[in-house]
């Protein structure tokens, strides 16, 4: 079989195989990275693999990389230890909300599912997109039950900064929020740019 992949998914892969390295040399806590990182390869791995039928738009794998970016730094230093100062000043927070612009960055990969259902599947644009928002909403429930089920697996200082709620009781909620707000913000860009193309198109 003669397989040619995106130019873009082989120069981001490059570029997240840089960071990966980065993240590996002496993280925080190993037992964290490694529960941090597997997720990020598998989603990794599935990307290239769906990638020998279909190649998905340039915007596209800039979204998806952008959360395997993130996830990756936040598997070295452990989300709540993150430097983000700047961030959280900018804000006037006191927390950490790194790993909040980490979920939010979750809710990008509703757009490649939508550009995969309108492209390949001929779905209609409004079943393409409610489809792949409440999909996303599902798996961010999903991940929260297996965070908290690892978190209390592992116990004590591991549990504690794998679940990275630092001390926010409704962190699980806002979690869930952030992804989905990334959702319709993906959402909003994959229908700009259909409108955008089609009237191009028309002219």
């Amino acid at each position: 079989m003669n397989l040619k992949f995106s130019r873009a998914l082989v120069w981001l892969t490059l570029g997240y195989m840089l960071l990966f390295l980065f993240s590996a040399i002496s993280p925080s806590s190993r037992a964290v990275w490694i529960a941090e990182i597997v997720p990020a390869v598998f989603i990794l791995g599935t990307i290239w693999w769906i990638s020998r039928q279909y190649q998905f738009s340039t915007t596209a794998y800039v979204l998806m990389f952008i959360w395997l970016a993130l996830h990756t730094i936040g598997a070295k230093f452990t989300f709540a230890e993150v430097p983000f100062d700047w961030f959280n000043q900018l804000i006037g927070s006191d927390r950490n909300n790194f790993d909040r612009v980490a979920h939010f960055s979750i809710g990008l990969y509703v757009y490649p599912v939508a550009e995969y259902l309108l492209k390949v599947k001929k779905v209609s644009p409004s079943i393409a997109m409610s489809y792949a928002l409440f999909a996303l909403m599902a798996l961010a429930a999903g991940y929260e039950i297996i965070e908290w089920w690892y978190a209390d697996l592992a116990g004590g200082d591991e549990g504690i900064a794998f679940l990275g709620s630092q001390g926010d009781i409704w962190d699980a909620q806002k979690d869930m929020l952030m992804d989905t707000l990334g959702a319709i913000c993906s959402l909003v860009l994959l229908a700009i740019q259909r409108r955008v193309f089609s009237s191009i198109h028309e002219r």
